[in-house]
């Protein structure tokens, strides 16, 4: 099998995918595995492959990104979701056990479609499961125990909700405090954009902590001292 069965998918909710290459998977196995022994808050384990966002693997974030842009990853879900793809988001798991399998009352995508991909790091086992299906459809995809990185692409079909008062936003910031949904930078990694997504919110490195303490644009009221 070289990519997700749709027949599969439409039938089961889930499909199964050929395992990540050693390439890809080993520098995010090391990099998952260094997060996971810090024990951080779980926010911090979220939009991992965001080289500009804040979260416990910044200095590996590329690897991540790497996977998530991947024809071995993409394949399949182009297989499963059509030619058009955005990557929203990401997510280190401990294992299959922190899964949120209500998780779709918090993806901001309107209409509603998706694929959650579950790589289990150990192996590079590879799991798609539709979001519109996963109370479902997940506990019927088997995966290996330990940790799993969780990939959510959304076809560019659909909208991704930059409104905060949105209710998928507001119900993803109180099951998820540290975390701005509506904030998320968006990669289309595979064809076009058809529903006018917003691709330029999120792409800005981090502003230094003492950066706002001072409004720049505002001259200082100090009277200079003569020398």
């Amino acid at each position: 099998m070289t990519t997700a069965s749709p027949e599969t998918w439409r039938e089961a909710g889930w499909a199964a995918a050929p395992p990540l290459p050693e390439r890809l998977l080993a520098p995010v196995r090391a990099a998952a595995a260094r997060a996971l022994a810090e024990r951080p808050w779980p926010e911090l384990l979220c939009g991992v492959h965001n080289p500009f966002g804040r979260h416990a693997c910044v200095a590996d974030a590329w690897s991540f990104l790497d996977i998530g842009e991947s024809d071995a990853v993409l394949d399949p879900v182009a297989a499963v979701l059509g030619p058009d793809l955005v990557l929203w988001d990401s997510e280190i798991l401990s294992d299959a056990a922190a899964l949120d399998h209500d998780e779709a009352v918090w993806w901001p995508v309107e209409p509603l479609a998706g694929a959650l991909v579950l790589l289990t790091l150990a192996d590079g086992a590879m799991r798609l499961v539709d979001i519109t299906r996963l109370a479902s459809a997940a506990p019927a995809a088997p995966l290996a125990s330990g940790p799993i990185l969780a990939l959510r692409y959304m076809p560019a079909t659909s909208r991704y909700l930059r409104d905060p008062r949105a209710p998928q936003n507001q119900c993803g910031a109180e099951r998820r405090v540290l975390v701005n949904l509506a904030t998320r930078p968006l990669w289309l990694v595979r064809g076009q954009d058809r529903a006018g997504n917003d691709f330029a919110t999120g792409f800005a490195l981090p502003a230094a902590q003492w950066a706002g303490a001072w409004p720049l644009d505002t001259p200082s009221t100090a009277t200079p001292s003569n020398p």
